[in-house]
Formats: C-alpha cells, structure tokens, sequence
C-alpha cells in the first residue's frame, strides 16, 4: 500500500528494523519480529509496540523508504503486509522510477518527484476507496490493520476504529477495537500474548454501557452466553452509539430481512460508513420527534430564533428541513414546536441582511419570522426551491392574489367536499367508502340537549378554539405545554378525528396520497388471503357491544380498511388487535382517515408491534420492566419477579388500554398516544401499578394479582363522557359494585404525567434498542429449540449436535445476506411461513456448507455431488432447502445403514423433475404476498405428508445405461483419497462389469433370435476385460465415459446394485464405517466464514 511520504530519521528506529534491499534512492526493510529469526524479546517487544501505539509502520511488517545520498532523512512512501505485496511495489519503483530519476540534477528535485508520484497514485486510489472518510490517510492504516488481523473477506467493510482496553477475566488487553459492516473485532498483542476475537452482529445479545467499581464505564457485550467488556474509549458515548447503530441494521436486515431501498446511505452494506449511520440516525430521530413519513431525510439543520405571537417573543431553536417539510424545534425549555408542509408555504420574504431573518408565509395568512440565522440566504434559496417559489419581486408582489386564490379554493372545497373527489381522480367507486365517522352516524351530538355532560364538553370545545385562534388550527399549529394540558383534560368528541390525524401526522400523508386509499379498497376487495380470512373471523369480535358494530355500516367499513391494508403492507398483512384498533378509529374518524391512522400506528408509532412475532410490543414490555424497577422501588423489592406484569401489560400496549377499559375511557388514553406516543402508555402503566400498590404488594400469587388489576379497570370510568349508557360499555366484573370506588380516567392520566412526565422520549427510544436485541435472539433461540425438538424426531443426531447443526445452517443462510442486498433469501422471504420454513438455504449456500459437512472428506466433483443432492431433497421444488431436509440428508448419510446410504446415492441419478436455476435463485415457489393462495394445495400436500408410506427398495425406478455409469463415477469420486482406494475401485470395475454380464445375459434369454452383437451393451473401457490394476490407468475418467448411446435399451433395479455391491466387503467396509460429524462441524466453524468469501 503506498503512503503519504512521511520524514522519518533512520537511526533512531535501526534496531526494530532489518534491510531486504537497497539501492541507490530506495530501501525495502523487514520489522523484526515477522519473517526470518522473528523469535526473541526483540520481536516480543516489536510485537507488543505494533499491537498498542499507532503508526503505519509500527503495523505493516515491510515497508519501502526513499533517500539520497546526500541526506540523512528517509521518507516511508510504501508498506505492506506479505512479502509479496511489497515486492510488487519495489519491483514497480524500479521498472517505473529509477530511469527517470537519472535526469535530475539535485536531490531536492529527486525527492520532489518521488514524493508527488507517490501522492498521484494514493490520489488515484482514493477516487473508488475510503473516499468517505474525514482522514483517508489513517482510514487506509487502520484498513491495512484490519485486513492483515482478522483474513476477513475482502468484501467486509470497515466502518471506524478505536483504541481501548478489552478485560478478559480481570485483566485488561489494551489493543484495538474495529467495528465493520458485519464485525465487532479486537486486537492485542501484548509481549507474545495475542487477542483475537471477532463477533457478528446478529450474535450479540446484550449491548450497554455499564459501570462498577474497578469500569468506571465500559461497554458490555453479550454473545454466545460470553460477556466482553470494553473500556479506556476517548469517545466512549460516540463507540456506543455506533455499534448499536450497527447492530440495530444488522438485526433489521438479517432477522427482519428490510433492504433499505429508500434509505441511500444503508442500500449497499459494501459502501456503509461511520457518517452515513450518523445521518440515518439523525434522520430517524426527527421523522420520529415530528411524525413524519418515512421518506423524510434530515437534510439542513439551522440554529434560530423565531417570533411566537401568543407569547410575544424569540425563543430559541433549531430549523430541521427535509425533502417536503420545515419544522422548527425550542430549545429553551418551553417545549414548543411546528411543523410546515412546504405545500403550504406561499412565499419566503426576501431575507433581512441585518439580522440575519427571513420571513416564510403559509395558508391562513400566516407568517413565521425566523432571525439570527447563521446561513440564511441558503435557507431561504432551500426553501423556495422546494416550494417551487422563485425569488422575483414580481412573485414577492403577486403573494397576496396567490394566497387569496388558495384559501378561496381552501373555503370551497370545505363548503363542497364532494368536488374533492374530481380534484383529486378518485372513480365513482368511492361512494361505497364511508366520509363519516362512525360516531356521529350512531351518536349525533344534540345540540340542544343542556345536561351537565354536554355543557362540559361546550366548554372544552370552547377551550380548543381559544387555543387554536392563538396557535393556529391545522398542520402549521404550535405545539405547546398548553396543548398537552388540553390533552390530558380530554378532547371533546367532535374534534377527536381532527386532532388524532393532526398528531399522529396521518394528515400529512392522507395529503400527499389523494385516491390511494380509494385505489387499495378496488383492488383488494375480492381477494382471498390467509389475511383476509383472519378478519373475516375477527369482524364480529370488535367492540360487539357497540351498536355501530352491530350493523352491516360498522362492520362493512372495519372490513375495507383492515383488508386495505393487509393488501398495501403484505410484510404485516393482519394481526390481532388491529381491529380493536381500526374499531375505535372508525369511531371518530372517517374511513379514509382511519385507515391513515392505521398506516400511523402500524408503521411509525409502535414499530414490529402488528406481526406474527409482536416484537415491538415485547420489547416495550421489557422497557416497562426496566421503568419499573426504576420507578416503582417498592413494588420491585416486594416482588422479586417481574415478568407477570410483561405478560399482563401485553394487552395494554397491543390495543393502548382499549381491551382493558371501557371504550369512553380507553378514548382519552388514545388521545394521550397520539400526542406523547408510547411514553404516554408507559406512564399510565407505571400510575396504574403505583395505585394498586399495596394490594399487589400483598397479593399471595399471580392469579390474585390478575384478578386486582381486572377490578381496577372495571372501576375506571369517565365522568363527562357525553356518550349515552349504549353506546358505553358496562364493565365486566360488576357483582360488587357497592364496595368498589371509581376511578375517574382524567384523574388517573393527570397523575400519570405528574408523576411519571419526566421519563424522556429519548431515553425510552435508547432503552427499546437496548432490548430489542435481547428479545429477538429470545425468540431466535425458541424457535430453535422447536425446530430441534421436531427434527430430533427424524435423525439420529444428539440435540447437542442438531443445535450445532443449526447455528452452521443459519449462519450460512446470513453469510449469504452480509455483502449484499439482492440474496434470494432477503428477496422471497415471507415471515407468514411456520418457523421451520423461516431460515432455508438455495442452492449456492447449501453448496457451500454441503461441501464443509459431506462425510467423504477426499470427494472429487464437490459441486456436482452438492447439486444432486439438494435437487433430491428439496421435496417442494421451489429451490430452496429448509433445516428439517438437510438433516435427513446428513443422517442418512452419517448414520444410515449401508441399504440406505445406498439407496440415497441411487436417487441422486434418477432424472430430475426440474431444472435448478444457475444462480440457486427461486423459479418455483409458492405463492406469496399479495396474491391469491390456494389453500386446497396447501392441506392436499399436508394430508400426503401425513399419509406417506415408508418408500421401499421395490418403490425405485430402474436406472439406464447413462444413469448407471454417472452412478458408477459418483462411487469413483467419493472413493478418490482414502486410503484403501485401490482396492475399492477394483471392487467398483468388478460389480461394473458383473452388473453388465448379467445384463446382457438376460437380453438373450429373452430375446433368443436376436444377434448378440446388436444387444450388448457399451461397456466403459477396460471394463469388459481384467479387473482394475491403477486408477490412472484402467478406471474411465469423467471425460473419457460418454453419452448414453442411441439405440441401447438396458437398466438396472437397486435391488441388483444392493446385491452385488454386499458382495463386496471393502465398499461395505467403506460405508459401514464410522465418521465424527463432531469434527466436520468443529472444521466447518472456522472454514464457513472463508469459504463464503471465496465463493463470492
């Protein structure tokens, strides 16, 4: 590798250092300690100084220096790590340098050219490598390090580097941490004790920053029941932050199998950097602070001032821009914020030079003045060429007509919605979507109607439009401390829809969508899915005791919007409470607008909450445990196990409380997690174990506490619902209903946040990735032990083995994903299959590992043996191999008997049933996704499956000629190396040629008339005459045995193959004999890796 040319002086460093070569202006030197005589407290101390201090060539083992005669400075201009490597750059000085450096004059004019030559060529591989790194320079060292440490594929890419201590047991390493794409790594060397060690991401279990008395801090890492700790980092907080960054992408790409097709900077784990995770990160934190779409990118960041009217002065904040939206955040404690579609922006004032301002106007004739920015003339260009605005003084003039013209077809659209749908183009088939909500179809308000419920509920309306004439109305309002507080007091029925789409930012994307929802019901009503099944069944059971869900209205649309759904995310399709969810928004939104809602909840709000694994609800669980002992102390120190209230809260994050309270309750806690998302759920739990207290403290057992927690909920009630007593829901348990006080819902929220409104959304999200790890390799690990107890069943494999066995195959199955994105396994992955279809392997990484575990360590023909094999066991055809059937293939040929591992190698040669693509990636496979599935396939294939009967030798086709003598070269090869090789190929030419005589025999007993010449069959050569003497000369290689000859009609059964090869006792020696898998496993656990690479 070249160098940036570096001054050195070469007496000060003579002793580390021994000269190859040397000529005139350059000297190739080799580092004691590495190479020849590396042996000696020399190289120990070499060793231990290239393990703990950075420099190149206190790293590289060779280097080349430049010199003059005339001088006593050195300049390193080259390194490497194999002799090799340096001798190609030295052999490159002299073919290319040394004539040209004959024309200069002086010295100076010498090492002027050598060093800008050097410089040209580090420039020109800089263009295609490292080129996104602060420092290339040290980028390349470090590379170099890594890559001569730990031989990883050439494809694997550094990330960053730092130095640190690394405690194995009670002593401290100080040595290097690497953490790359797919790696973490670290090196020491310390006077000949060397450190290696190399942990995948999708192997960690824990990660977290800890403290104890000797680790003041430390980074604690948890994989393969080990715990490693790391310490001494300059940027302790910055190391954390990018390992869980890059154990959270391998998670989501390996375990959730996400491409990151909208996320450029993570598209192409071969060009992931330290900077790309950084802004990822950043970007995720503000779609998550303001709910914004997916599709947001932070792009500019400005710090500000901007003028709030309603408190008449600058507060102090930041303005984050994205691709379609300005939002600013305050940063001085008054916790307010707002967010502007740049659609609504109808101008941006010409900027004030002298305070740094620009004025931005929007809808509503309303301006925000933004001042004391740093670059505002950049923003104010950003902003309008988002807007489509341009910076004319003839627009600036024409601003007033243009936002006359907008709010004018703003108040006609309001005053017509029906035109709407023309400006829009949505078809005539949207009349069958319903533009109400459901509550004000079977509970319209009466506005004449005086009772205390309903002049309360006036007067919170009255309370919201104050707020709104001061804040703003529609997606341009501040959001305040005072909006929370209106929060908390309850939202009146009327404005519930409105508010819900406003803070869950679902009306930003029901905006940007018009039709789409109108398109999804078309073309997803009608279809059959296990989806569309599962809420056909769930219909009925959402919220049965409300009359809008009593009719065909209620039910009819609850139908559109989850199917519409399940059709536009077939990665979550349907899971249950998602119709307890849609239920209530129906409620009090319209039908579009639940269903945006339900896009909100689903995909933003409780990420991995609505699928087959619910993953996001248990890891808030684990995050409720962690709040828990943080908060509630006592109730931690009275009950020492904590998982009841896991399992009891379950319900509470799946359908926010709304399956446990009565639905007019349950309404305000929505209201709470559409403003605070989860944060408000985890409050209300924390208030709700803190109520409860002393009767949980005392409860003797589980089942006590269940039943305290279910009266609870039966005793919360709303006070100043205004709802009629059928349209509320009548609690459950209501036999003692003198003895039980009621809970007011307002009260119990307002406690929540008094006491429990300090715990920070930012600390909730780092607390869901720290648990989010440990829950998926949980569930990781369950599913592996159902799968080992169902294979266990088949094989004769140990469990010890048959987990071994499993961790070698699904470690095969993410060394295929790890450098790249288009791997047949992320591209047809389908997370509704059972668990033992959820990990299979296609042709090219069941090659792979086929080829570290067959038994016949010396087998010729690998990849042909590899593809027999996987074309045999892949019973369903749709190329790929699932655990269960590549043991069954192993145990066969492991532990079989001699008859089966026979019959198995003569199944591989009868002809295929279809043609496995080049590439291993799928043609056939079932039907998945979106379409239609054909469940009468399903349940006929498994009632054949149950109803298959043992196969028989006499169930075996008859193998022809070329089938036979492919059969006969498979037992060649699998013979090839072992040590009575000899004589098994003899025992192999004399069942040949016996198996042929006797065909021929039988040819002319049958037909006696026929000349024999025309019958006999072709034999290979030399088989016809003496047994095999020499492999090299008598056995038939692959090339010398042809085509199944035109004409010749001849076959063997497996009964006639059996009986002669039991004649012969060293190939039933051969098979009989036994072979430790164990030790093929241990092989393959340091090969798999390698291999993989190279097979790249």
């Amino acid at each position: 590798m070249w160098l940036k040319p570096e001054e050195i002086l070469l007496k000060n460093a003579f002793k580390l250092w021994v000269t190859e070569k040397d000529n005139e202006y350059f000297v190739l030197q080799r580092r004691r300690g590495y190479g020849e005589g590396a042996g000696g407290l020399t190289g120990l101390l070499v060793g231990t100084l290239d393990a703990v201090l950075d420099s190149t060539s206190k790293v590289a083992p060779f280097r080349i220096l430049h010199h003059t005669s005339d001088s006593q400075v050195y300049w390193s201009i080259a390194c490497g790590v194999t002799k090799e490597e340096i001798v190609q750059h030295w052999d490159w000085l002299l073919q290319n340098i040394m004539r040209t450096l004959s024309v200069f004059d002086s010295s100076e004019d010498i090492t002027s050219f050598v060093q800008g030559k050097i410089r040209g060529l580090i420039a020109e591989e800089g263009k295609t490598s490292h080129k996104l790194e602060d420092d290339p320079e040290k980028f390349r060292e470090a590379y170099l390090r890594f890559e001569n440490w730990f031989a990883l594929p050439p494809e694997e890419k550094l990330v960053t580097y730092y130095a640190c201590s690394y405690w194995k047991g009670k002593v401290p390493c100080q040595g290097w941490l690497y953490l790359s794409t797919n790696f973490l790594c670290f090196y020491s060397y310390l006077l000949g004790a060397e450190v290696k060690l190399v942990i995948s991401w999708d192997e960690i279990w824990r990660l977290e920053k800890t403290s104890n008395v000797i680790l003041t801090e430390s980074i604690h890492v948890m994989a393969h029941g080990e715990d490693h700790y790391f310490s001494m980092l300059l940027h302790l907080n910055e190391t954390f932050v990018i390992m869980e960054q890059l154990a959270d992408y391998s998670i989501k790409r390996l375990f959730d199998k996400e491409a990151f097709e909208k996320e450029r900077a993570l598209s192409d784990p071969l060009q992931i950097t330290k900077r790309g995770l950084e802004a990822h990160a950043k970007s995720e934190q503000f779609r998550t602070f303001f709910r914004l779409p997916k599709e947001e990118n932070l792009l500019e960041v400005h710090e500000s001032f901007l003028w709030v009217p309603f408190s008449h002065f600058n507060t102090l904040g930041k303005i984050c821009l994205s691709e379609n939206y300005l939002c600013f955040a305050s940063q001085d404690g008054s916790q307010c914020h707002i967010i502007i579609p740049m659609r609504e922006v109808v101008n941006v004032e010409k900027p004030d030079t002298s305070s740094r301002a620009l004025t931005v106007y929007v809808r509503g004739k309303r301006a925000l003045r933004f001042t004391e920015v740093r670059d505002y003339q950049r923003l104010a260009t950003s902003i309008r060429s988002r807007c489509g605005i341009s910076a004319s003084p003839q627009h600036s003039a024409s601003a007033e007509v243009i936002r006359g013209e907008c709010q004018s077809l703003i108040n006609h659209f309001e005053d017509n919605p029906d035109d709407v749908t023309l400006m829009v183009g949505q078809k005539d088939s949207s009349k069958a979507v319903s533009t109400e909500a459901l509550m004000t179809v079977f509970h319209p308000q009466d506005v004449e109607n005086l009772d205390p419920k309903m002049l309360k509920e006036k007067m919170k309306e009255q309370s919201w439009n104050i707020h709104f004439s001061e804040y703003g109305r529609g997606t341009s309002m501040f959001f305040t401390r005072k909006t929370r507080d209106l929060i908390v007091r309850g939202v009146p029925e009327a404005l519930r829809g409105e508010l819900w789409m406003l803070f869950s930012g679902a009306v930003n994307d029901m905006a940007t969508h018009p039709g789409y929802y109108t398109e999804l019901v078309e073309q997803s009503l009608g279809t059959s899915t296990l989806a569309t099944d599962e809420i056909e069944r769930d219909l009925h059971r959402s919220l049965p005791e409300h009359p809008a869900f009593q009719s065909d209205t209620g039910i009819s649309a609850l139908r559109r919007v989850l199917t519409a759904y399940a059709y536009r995310n077939p990665k979550i399709g349907y899971c249950q409470a998602m119709n307890i969810l849609t239920s209530v928004l129906l409620l009090y939104a319209k039908e579009e607008e639940a269903f945006w809602l339900l896009v909100a909840v689903c995909e933003r709000m409780l990420p991995d909450y609505f699928n087959r694994r619910i993953i996001g609800a248990l890891v808030d669980q684990a995050v409720f445990e962690d709040l828990i002992r943080v908060n509630l102390p006592q109730l931690v120190e009275n009950m020492t196990d904590l998982s009841l209230f896991s399992s009891v809260s379950l319900s509470w994050f799946l359908t926010l409380f709304i399956s446990v309270l009565p639905i007019e309750s349950a309404v305000n806690v929505v209201d709470c997690f559409f403003y605070d998302g989860i944060k408000a759920i985890l409050q209300l739990g924390l208030a709700v174990l803190d109520y409860n207290m002393e009767a949980l403290i005392s409860c003797h057992d589980d089942a006590e506490a269940v039943t305290i927690l279910n009266k609870f909920f039966d005793s919360v009630t709303n006070k100043d619902s205004p709802l009629p007593p059928t349209v509320q829901q009548a609690p459950v348990n209501n036999n003692d209903k003198s003895t039980r006080l009621n809970v007011d819902i307002s009260e119990l929220i307002r406690e929540s946040y008094e006491k429990y409104g300090s715990i920070r959304s930012e600390d909730v999200e780092s607390s869901r990735k720290r648990n989010r790890l440990f829950v998926i390799q949980t569930l990781e690990d369950t599913t592996k032990q159902n799968v080992i107890r169902v294979v266990s069943q088949e094989v004769k494999f140990t469990p010890a083995q048959l987990d071994e066995l499993y961790n070698l195959f699904k470690r095969q199955l993410f060394l295929s994903c790890y450098w790249t994105m288009k791997s047949p396994a992320l591209l047809h992955h389908d997370p509704s299959l059972a668990y033992l279809e959820q990990y299979q392997l296609g042709f090219q990484q069941f090659s792979v590992l086929f080829s570290l575990l067959e038994p016949w360590a010396f087998c010729t023909n690998k990849s042909t043996l590899s593809l027999w094999v996987f074309r045999l066991i892949d019973e369903n055809q749709d190329g790929l191999v699932n655990f269960k059937e590549f043991c069954c293939a192993l145990d066969n040929l492991y532990c079989g008997s001699f008859t089966n591992k026979l019959k198995f190698l003569f199944k591989l040669h009868l002809p295929p049933d279809f043609d496995l693509p080049e590439d291993g990636v799928i043609k056939k496979s079932p039907e998945r996704g979106r379409g239609k599935v054909d469940l009468q396939a399903y349940l006929k294939q498994w009632q054949n499956e149950i109803l298959r009967k043992e196969e028989t030798i006499k169930d075996l086709p008859r193998i022809n000629q070329g089938q036979f003598i492919q059969f006969s070269k498979t037992l060649y090869n699998i013979f090839h190396g072992d040590p009575e090789e000899e004589s098994l190929y003899r025992a192999v030419a004399h069942v040949t040629s016996l198996l042929l005589r006797m065909e021929e025999v039988g040819r002319r007993l049958q037909e006696p008339s026929s000349p024999a010449a025309s019958s006999k069959p072709t034999l290979p050569d030399g088989e016809d005459q003496a047994p095999l003497t020499s492999k090299s000369s008598d056995t038939p290689s692959p090339q010398e045995v042809g085509p199944e000859v035109p004409g010749e009609d001849w076959s063997f059964s497996f009964e006639q193959v059996l009986a002669s090869l039991l004649n012969e006792p060293e190939i039933v020696h051969f098979f009989d004999k036994h072979v430790d898998i164990q030790s093929k496993m241990t092989q393959a656990q340091v090969a798999q890796l390698k291999l993989t690479g190279n097979s790249k």
